[in-house]
């Protein structure tokens, strides 16, 4: 089809504003589907999607439609995620578009990730399509909406389009704006192939298959290419395009986005952000690809069953293609044996990992609590990174600890900012600044990430009744008084379970987890002590009773010193046993690590 043809839009928003549901009707509307296809939320694929209903994979989907001007139009659709944690997969998308459509919730008005999506999409120099969507909800006010974004992001509000996604209401409209607004994709099709990999998974039939978006040149099945930054050449053996469905294709011509299999079965072969070329008269320059995403949360993956681990080291590449934002490495632990230190954009990041490698590759882990990266500066002046609290030098070699700094920007009704307010103090947060738009506000503070990435997120939910949103920037490390909390499980210990905490918080955390770790470890024949400690000195202490034989039960009166004897023997057994014995500690300990929070 004509160049000028050729539509590629994604659709960003915040999180339930119906980007999903959008989607939807825009297949309806092209006759993507028949009618025994339809079913909510098509484009979200993976089981964990349905339940959660929430996007975790950017999915696109190709449709065919003829405009009010006769011609026939190729609609490249890309549907994005909207939680914080995933902000990589949409500036992924951004790249293989010209064209954005803006979804904001008429109810509820621009949230956190609304903006910070906006923003991603301004800066990839994209064409932005407003639209208020939920127009069908009786606390809809899309003049208002409009206005918040003519405000706020500073597009027209005339040119907000008001949308039902639910209904089907304005769809049409929509679409021809999309065709009218969203530039046609600037390519030279006589120039050296040029094609940009901008997701890829793993199949167990025919191995790696790259989304690519063709920017210049042409793609024909049986062409030999070469992966630039791999340096490797294939010859393509299948060309695909999604309609939704995978449909087999002979070419993938400028401007278009479609699937290349190559028959590539190892998956350290192909890099997100790779250029694909032809193997002759290769392009004289790769494309940009994507800047290397930072992970800020890490945590250790172990499998329950020493056996599984290379199964999960195998699942771990696989997960890895399919996700770029994603790091692992070996590591070691004395209590859980050999696993992988993991990083991760988040917390939910983190948990949705955890939760495909446990349903897609049948395997059961056990988690450390999350931790950030801190910079550590020794007396002699070098600078060490850390991700695990076993890797930090001995306190007398430590000049200063840095942790990480973000800037969270807040979007909260105005009768919950005082909530959010002593929240974020609480989490030893500086406030920057506040501003105040229509019905809402918008608070920015200064936060150590190591106090928001566990359950920041939720408790912003609670305390604003759920209404209340937030996004946030990596801004750099400041200094801290920050202590390495160690806990010792009858006197031995436990490496995954130690924290680096502020000084302040060392006691009331200390107290916290040794209680809750009270409620896990199960009674032995012998007491049990659990401590945490600072260096040598322990700060907190909780006792798992003994488990006791009334051993003086046949003694049915008689001298007290024959009950005596029988009760110090009992004693001293008891003592030689918790020299030998040890704990066994359950995967729920560990898992308790993970729930300190403000209910403690």
């Amino acid at each position: 089809m004509d160049q000028e043809r050729i539509r590629n839009f994604c659709i960003i928003a915040h999180i339930d504003h119906g980007k999903s549901t959008l989607a939807d009707r825009l297949l309806d509307a092209t006759g993507a589907l028949v009618e025994r296809e339809r079913k909510d939320q098509f484009l979200d694929k993976m089981e964990l999607e349905q339940e959660r209903g929430i996007t975790i994979k950017a999915q696109t989907a190709r449709m065919l439609y003829r405009g009010a001007d006769g011609n026939e139009y190729i609609l490249n659709l890309i549907d994005t995620p909207g939680h914080v944690d995933f902000s990589y997969e949409v500036s992924r998308a951004l790249q293989a578009c010209e064209g954005a459509v803006l979804v904001v919730d008429a109810a509820q008005g621009i949230e956190a990730q609304t903006l910070a999506n906006a923003y991603l999409a301004i800066d990839a120099d994209l064409e932005l399509v407003p639209v208020a969507n939920k127009i069908d909800l009786p606390a809809a006010d899309a003049a208002a909406a409009a206005t918040e974004v003519e405000d706020v992001i500073g597009l027209d509000a005339a040119d907000v389009i008001p949308v039902s996604a639910k209904e089907g209401t304005g769809i049409g409209e929509l679409i021809e704006r999309i065709v009218a607004r969203v530039p046609p994709p600037q390519g030279d099709p006589a120039a050296p192939l040029r094609a940009l990999i901008f997701d890829a998974w793993f199949d167990s039939y025919v191995g790696v298959a790259a989304l690519v978006r063709v920017v210049d040149g042409e793609l024909h099945r049986g062409m030999r290419v070469k992966l630039m930054a791999q340096g490797t050449e294939h010859e393509i053996q299948e060309l695909d395009v999604i309609d939704p469905h995978p449909r087999r294709v002979e070419k993938l011509s400028t401007g278009e986005v479609g699937v290349v299999i190559c028959g590539i079965k190892t998956l350290d072969e192909v890099t997100i952000g790779d250029t694909i070329t032809t193997a002759r008269d290769s392009a004289p320059a790769p494309l940009a690809g994507f800047r290397e995403v930072k992970p800020m949360v890490f945590s250790g993956l172990y499998p329950v069953e020493a056996e599984d681990y290379p199964n999960l080291k195998a699942a771990l590449e696989k997960l890895r293609l399919n996700d770029s934002s994603f790091v692992y490495e070996p590591e070691t632990s004395a209590a859980l044996g050999f696993g992988f230190r993991c990083g991760f954009l988040g917390f939910l990041h983190c948990e949705i990992i955890q939760e495909r490698l446990e349903r897609e590759y049948d395997l059961a882990l056990v988690t450390t609590a999350p931790t950030v990266r801190y910079q550590v500066v020794r007396k002699t002046g070098e600078t060490i990174e850390i991700e695990t609290p076993a890797a930090l030098p001995d306190t007398t070699e430590i000049e200063r600890i840095e942790e990480p700094m973000i800037l969270a920007t807040i979007h909260v009704p105005q009768e919950y900012v005082g909530a959010v307010i002593s929240l974020c103090q609480d989490r030893r947060g500086n406030q920057r600044d506040m501003a105040v738009h229509g019905s809402r506000v918008q608070v920015r503070y200064d936060l150590p990430l190591a106090e928001v990435v566990a359950d920041f997120h939720d408790r912003i939910k609670s305390v604003t009744r759920g209404f209340g949103s937030y996004d946030y920037d990596l801004i750099g490390y400041q200094a801290a008084p920050l202590v390495k909390l160690d806990i010792l499980v009858n006197g031995d210990p436990v490496d995954a379970l130690s924290l680096i905490v502020h000084r302040d918080k060392a006691q009331s955390r200390g107290n916290e987890l040794a209680r809750k770790l009270k409620e896990f470890i199960p009674r032995q024949m012998f007491e049990v002590a659990i401590q945490a400690a600072i260096g040598s000195k322990v700060i907190a202490r909780t006792t798992v009773r003994a488990l006791r034989k009334n051993v003086t039960a046949k003694c049915y009166g008689g001298d007290i010193t024959r009950k005596r004897k029988l009760l110090e023997k009992q004693k001293e057994g008891k003592r030689r046993m918790k020299r030998v014995g040890s704990v066994e500690i359950p995967q729920e300990a560990f898992l308790a690590a993970l729930k300190l929070g403000d209910d403690g």
